[in-house]
């Protein structure tokens, strides 16, 4: 998902003020950080003021006072406390859900340690930059960069029920397919001129090795909405790849109507790849490092329809 959905900080708070123990737990050697104190802060702040914060208290006393990752997600997603104040009073429920989102941040930061260090087993060259969990305007979902890490809206993610029922396991699969993003070569993951296979493959990867790390893709639901139909849209996905419009295939899901099978096609074409491969470890680097996306499909074995164990 190429954060955004182009379209953790310890912390429960189910009522009153949360509890701080554990939102600044330093990383083990050979671990990323993963930061939640945002969260903790800004419903402080909201409770304070009974859900109606000003924009002025937004800024000043929770993104100025923010983490790294917070000012990072801020300058790259223009989110201002002016910005969070207006989709505050347009969506109010929003930071109600994504309160009650925050019950599952415990377990979903043990389990994404545990997916974090399978990652560094299967593929020991994993850079590890931070991941942190803030609250923003709603929208983009998140960012990643291999420079500063992964950044994500709960109240964003908490909103994507489409994706997965199951609000821990969403947080958990797509923070790590996220971290995979982290992990692709720059120049071809941030091409503004990708065509449909690159893009696909770009996001098939995500999935694909997400998967192998936490146990389930991102975007769950594609496997339920495209059983049985799997020749007739690859076989679509086959004429069109070689198009720069990607409206049809990526970056397309809207609240009530999910879409994205690019990602589902890009994840069968990957996970062909991997299980055609005699050495899964090479396959794993191969897939990773992806550039070559006409060479990589050529090598992959896919075809469309094809039957995957």
């Amino acid at each position: 998902m190429r954060v955004a959905f182009k379209a953790m900080v310890m912390c429960v708070a189910l009522a009153g003020t949360a509890p701080q123990a554990g939102a600044t737990d330093a990383p083990r050697a050979g671990e990323p950080a993963i930061d939640i104190s945002d969260v903790d802060r800004f419903y402080q702040l909201y409770e304070r003021t009974r859900g109606q914060p000003t924009a002025e208290q937004l800024q000043r006393d929770y993104l100025d006072g923010g983490s790294a990752g917070l000012h990072q997600f801020a300058k790259v997603r223009r989110i201002t406390g002016e910005a969070i104040a207006a989709n505050l009073a347009k969506h109010p429920q929003a930071y109600v859900d994504a309160k009650r989102c925050m019950a599952v941040l415990p377990n979903t930061r043990t389990r994404l340690k545990a997916s974090l260090q399978k990652l560094v087993e299967l593929y020991p060259e994993a850079r590890l930059p931070p991941v942190t969990i803030t609250v923003g305007r709603g929208k983009p979902v998140g960012t990643a960069s291999a420079d500063t890490g992964v950044q994500i809206g709960l109240e964003a993610l908490c909103a994507t029920e489409w994706l997965n029922p199951d609000v821990e396991d969403r947080f958990v699969h797509v923070l790590a397919h996220e971290y995979i993003h982290v992990q692709q070569v720059p120049a071809f993951v941030e091409t503004e001129q990708a065509t449909v296979l690159e893009s696909a493959l770009m996001e098939g990867a995500a999935e694909f090795v997400g998967e192998l790390i936490s146990g389930e893709v991102a975007y769950l639901h594609l496997k339920h909405n495209t059983k049985g139909q799997e020749k007739a849209i690859e076989t679509k996905f086959q004429a069109d790849m070689d198009k720069r419009d990607l409206s049809d295939w990526i970056y397309n899901s809207k609240p009530g109507n999910p879409g994205d099978l690019g990602y589902w096609v890009g994840y069968r074409i990957v996970k062909a790849y991997y299980q055609n491969a005699s050495d899964k470890r090479q396959a794993l680097r191969e897939i990773i490092g992806l550039q070559d996306a006409r060479q990589f499909l050529a090598r992959s074995g896919w075809q469309p329809g094809v039957e995957l164990r």
